[in-house]
């Protein structure tokens, strides 16, 4: 599903040309054919979708909660209309195989829209405390920079808590992936969000991405990205003193702790890291064992590895689509060699595509093992479906090895319900899940450390949104 409005942005209530010509090849990655051309914005357009931001939002935050939430409700109507064109979109922008596409990339706009309405509506907007009044208000105009790899997870989890804050806002979708970010616009549009609420402007990094970050009239930068790109937005927002949530990198631990169920823990742990071809910033990349076990893990390991189907996106039984770009394959690539350099076991995958594809940025489900903490593969970010496993000798040893990284979005513990509760416990990360839980979007999500600050889904997204206000000497209520 390719947007009308490839070659325009939105803004102001309208589909409006760009300032400059400046056009980005869209690759489907599957084929490495050039699909469609996005327009790329200036500085010079992310002033103008500021400057209808701006001029929207007195209006727009002195509606009622009620009707905020009203809006957002029609919103994710239109959503679910549209809901088989998100899914081929991001089928097509980033390679994701078409039932994960429709079952968790898409499915995850539509389940934080809801989350947020829930939320919205459960919340407390304002309370007494004694004589003094206690108010949340919108925080202003927000810049959102969202990524490609989850397209819809990050737009709706920053969109809907805005617009329900009562904040107007500019967005600038990942350039690699702009597909479903128009698409979005359309919705905002056909949902009736008023003009200059809601603004779309397609662009890199360095261009619009750094203007909106030290835009004097945006109030709020919400990042989701790389923590190379998150400092940058940072270090750009900081001479205005603008509020910067940031939900940023991740080397994430898996823990199998002695008491655990072997084949249903590393199976469990190999499906998750490769899920989403490996592209997710909380997938659990690093599992440890116990290294009385570690042969035995291996071998599971490559078992699940080898039910992996990797291919056509097109076809509903493949579960692995391609990375999204030459430029991740080419990492990937580098990553896989420095495991072998370095001195890991190759279990199982390696360089090259998989056998039968001769196009297309596909790579091999691969598995670690031997793997020592000091090795590359075990402290930086690869961001592809490559599995790094550390055999432990005793469960002190494994949290202080999972805890030694800069990183802290996210955790994984397998094993009897108290020994995994007692190990989530001390474990440095923003969330710790416990057993394979199901994905909670009512959970906050967001990072310790140099995986970011703040926190995103339901609730908690809306507070990051909002500013806190104390009408003193208010009275009683």
């Amino acid at each position: 599903m390719i947007p009308a409005n490839m070659l325009k942005f939105y803004i102001n209530g309208a589909w409006v040309d760009p300032i400059g010509s400046d056009r980005l090849g869209v690759e489907n990655p599957a084929t490495e054919e050039i699909v469609a051309e996005v327009a790329l914005g200036s500085a010079a357009d992310a002033d103008r979708a500021v400057a209808a931001a701006r001029a929207a939002f007195d209006g727009y935050t002195a509606w009622p909660v009620a009707e905020r939430i009203a809006l957002v409700k029609r919103l994710l109507e239109v959503y679910n209309d549209r809901y088989e064109d998100f899914a081929q979109a991001m089928r097509l922008e980033m390679g994701a195989p078409i039932e994960w596409a429709r079952g968790a990339q898409a499915w995850a706009g539509q389940v934080h829209i809801e989350s947020t309405i829930q939320s919205a509506e459960e919340m407390v907007w304002e309370y007494a405390r004694g004589t003094t009044r206690i108010l949340y208000e919108g925080i202003g105009v927000c810049a959102l920079i969202t990524p490609w790899n989850w397209p819809m997870n990050q737009i709706a989890c920053k969109v809907a808590p805005a617009l329900i804050a009562g904040c107007t806002m500019v967005l600038k979708p990942s350039e690699i992936a702009p597909l479903s970010g128009l698409l979005f616009a359309e919705v905002c549009h056909a949902a009736g969000v008023p003009a200059g609420v809601f603004n779309l402007v397609n662009g890199t990094g360095p261009v619009v991405g750094a203007r909106l970050s030290a835009h004097p009239q945006v109030d709020m930068v919400s990042f989701t990205g790389s923590t190379r790109a998150g400092t940058a937005v940072a270090a750009a927002a900081a001479p205005t003193v603008k509020r910067v949530a940031q939900e940023l990198g991740g080397k994430s631990a898996n823990i199998i702790l002695p008491g655990a169920d072997l084949a249903a823990a590393v199976t469990g742990g190999v499906e998750g890291c490769f899920g989403n071809t490996g592209q997710s910033c909380d997938a659990p990349t690093r599992m440890f064992v116990p290294r009385a076990r570690h042969a035995e893990a291996l071998e599971i390991a490559r078992a699940a590895a080898g039910a992996v189907v990797v291919g056509d996106p097109c076809d509903p039984a493949t579960t692995m689509g391609p990375l999204v770009s030459k430029l991740q394959f080419d990492k990937v690539q580098g990553m896989i060699q420095k495991g072998i350099d370095e001195g890991a076991t190759l279990v199982c995958g390696g360089l090259g595509r998989p056998a039968g594809l001769n196009r297309g940025w596909f790579v091999q489900p691969t598995v670690f093992g031997d793997v020592t903490p000091q090795m590359t593969i075990a402290r930086e970010e690869i961001f592809g479906p490559v599995l790094a496993i550390l055999p432990y000798d005793t469960v002190d040893a494994a949290v202080a090895m999972a805890n030694d990284t800069v990183y802290g979005l996210a955790a994984y513990v397998q094993g009897p319900l108290d020994a995994a509760r007692a190990v989530g416990r001390r474990l440095r990360a923003g969330q710790v899940n416990l057993n394979y839980p199901d994905w909670d979007t009512c959970a906050p999500f967001g990072g310790y450390k140099q995986s970011g600050n703040g926190r995103e889904y339901a609730d908690w997204g809306i507070h990051d949104f909002c500013e806190v206000k104390a009408l003193i000497g208010y009275g009683e209520a």
